[in-house]
């Protein structure tokens, strides 16, 4: 194992998913002036109560609703700006780990995907496709669920991101099966470059009528690889630990992870967290808490994802309890996602980046120009090649 590391044997990064903390300087070519997920998701609860992030100093980053600036914070923080085109998954974890991504991926919101492709996937898979629209993902199994049901044709369906999402009744078709189908569609899209979206998710869901239906936790993502190396691969390649816990694997095609682990749910993925505390390794432990986004930013539940965000509150206060002196933990997100917000989308926002160890030194991190900070403070902690763009953090 390498050991050359600079201050921090084992650094904890944790991406809570699309939360945002304020649109950012280029919102108006997204239509996303105004938005604020933080701040607003805050405003559901009137007793809104983060106190372990308080602590840390989040405060300071945007308005929350009874949450202060605090004297003394026990982090640094500050937020950042993304350089990269677009506000979703891929894009904002890549730059994350030190990708400047420039051009977007296809979409196809207002058109639904191409006929030809449509037609190849059904010859493919056997199976007709109904929807091939743009919809929420539980709004289009409560539409087309019932047909599903008695046809046994798979939904596709897209959004305003680059994807190609394919739900399908667990009881209609297996989820093992569903998987190679999806497996099917993502070699199609790398097949032509006006079809290569960013990512292809399996959708599973239970129930037996729209009054009930609900998706299960084994979504699976098929994403195309980062456009370069990253930050991961240069840890990897010297020997360090990648640890991605949650969809991680998903979103760098399994490019520079050591080690994967599934999570259920956010507070799932906060135990994994806190038993890779109590194990030893050298390296990253790279956690995406996806419950934010999926379950409560596109589905418009701001209580719901106040309520989540407040868990993850709780949680983080056991995780602070465990960690070691020679740990760093890092916070931060990947785009936004309003609850409160036009549509049901993603929103082009700033970030908050909230670093914390035992024995560092609090202080403002001002406003960063890029995510990429993230990686590049990584990778001189360990010693590694050091991403084009990026400055550290500390």
């Amino acid at each position: 194992m390498n050991n050359k590391y600079r201050n921090y044997q084992r650094i904890f990064l944790i991406v809570a998913d699309s939360l945002g903390v304020g649109a950012a300087k280029d919102s108006n070519l997204y239509n996303d002036e105004g938005s604020n997920t933080l701040y607003h998701l805050s405003l559901s609860k009137n007793n809104f109560s983060i106190t372990t992030l308080e602590k840390m100093g989040i405060g300071y980053i945007t308005n929350i609703n009874n949450t202060k600036a605090i004297p003394n914070p026990i982090s640094c923080y500050g937020k950042m700006e993304e350089i990269s085109v677009g506000k979703d998954t891929l894009t904002g974890h890549w730059e994350l780990m030190g990708l400047n991504v420039t051009t977007a991926f296809p979409s196809f919101t207002d058109t639904g995907f191409p006929k030809d492709l449509i037609n190849e996937l059904e010859r493919r898979t056997k199976r007709k496709v109904v929807g091939n629209i743009a919809s929420s993902g539980t709004e289009i199994i409560k539409q087309l669920g019932e047909e599903h049901l008695k046809t046994g044709n798979i939904i596709v369906y897209t959004s305003s991101d680059s994807v190609l999402q394919i739900a399908a009744n667990e009881q209609i078709i297996p989820v093992e099966e569903l998987y190679k189908i999806c497996e099917i569609a993502r070699e199609l899209t790398l097949s032509k470059p006006e079809w290569m979206v960013g990512r292809v998710i399996a959708r599973p869901f239970i129930g037996n009528s729209k009054e009930n239906f609900i998706r299960t936790p084994k979504r699976h993502d098929y994403a195309v690889s980062p456009t370069g190396k990253t930050v991961l691969d240069n840890l990897k390649e010297n020997n360090y630990d990648v640890i991605g816990i949650g969809k991680i694997n998903d979103i760098f095609n399994g490019c520079g992870i050591t080690e994967s682990k599934k999570i259920t749910s956010n507070h799932d993925g906060m135990l994994k967290t806190m038993e890779m505390i109590n194990k030893d390794f050298t390296g990253l432990c790279f956690v995406n808490l996806v419950d934010f986004d999926s379950l409560y930013g596109h589905r418009r539940d701001p209580i719901g994802y106040a309520n989540c965000l407040e868990e993850f509150d709780n949680d983080l206060k056991q995780l602070l309890n465990k960690l070691n002196d020679n740990d760093l933990l890092m916070i931060c997100a990947d785009h936004g996602n309003d609850p409160t917000f036009h549509g049901t989308d993603h929103t082009r926002e700033n970030v908050p980046i909230l670093v914390y160890n035992k024995n560092l030194k609090a202080k403002s991190l001002g406003i960063r120009k890029t995510f990429a900070d993230v990686g590049y403070t990584i990778a001189n902690n360990f010693n590694v090649q050091l991403p084009k763009i990026g400055k550290n953090l500390l």
